[in-house]
């Protein structure tokens, strides 16, 4: 078995940190996290108020069980790898699970619009991966904006644990 790739940390981040599709930033200093073109994908802040531990994860797929191969390679692809891990990395650094407030964005289906049917629902599919991981772990999800055809941007600012969605025109607070 290959090790996971490793997830980011950082010291000062003097501008803001981008979180790629498949990957995780997790970090205990001021500066901003954000992550860009959340279609069907999940953007995922965690946040400790009091270790100030946050952390972004940008999944792509709901299970790990449609590639083997490449979860081995990058688990911060799918839902039930790259949450888990994001988790015991927040708890490396003093965040403890009761503390821990969860938002999420994404899980459009932004090739859908005009048509019928979303055929795989993928932004369905990772949206229902998610809650039934945090609900077998005793997590609560605090705030989403999900769903929907339009592609999002997620922010996460470390120093307060503010999180932000922005799309097209929008910006709001999540």
């Amino acid at each position: 078995m290959n090790v996971p790739m490793p997830a980011r940390a950082s010291a000062a981040l003097p501008r803001p940190l981008v979180v790629g599709i498949g990957d995780l930033a997790v970090s205990q200093s001021s500066g901003t996290l954000v992550t860009y073109a959340l279609g069907s994908c999940l953007g995922i802040t965690v946040y400790d108020p009091e270790s100030r531990v946050g952390a972004l994860l940008h999944v792509m797929m709901p299970s790990s069980s449609i590639s083997p191969e490449k979860a081995e390679l990058n688990p911060y692809l799918f839902v039930d790898t790259g949450v888990p891990l994001m988790f015991r990395r927040c708890y490396k650094l003093g965040s403890d699970k009761r503390r821990m407030i969860v938002k999420v964005a994404g899980g459009a289906a932004p090739c859908t619009a005009g048509r019928d049917a979303d055929y795989f629902q993928i932004g369905k599919r990772n949206m229902v991966q998610l809650r039934k991981l945090l609900w077998k772990n005793g997590v609560l999800l605090k705030s989403e904006d999900v769903g929907g055809t339009a592609s999002r941007t997620l922010t996460l600012a470390l120093d307060s644990g503010a999180v932000s969605v922005k799309s097209g025109s929008r910006e709001a607070p999540l």
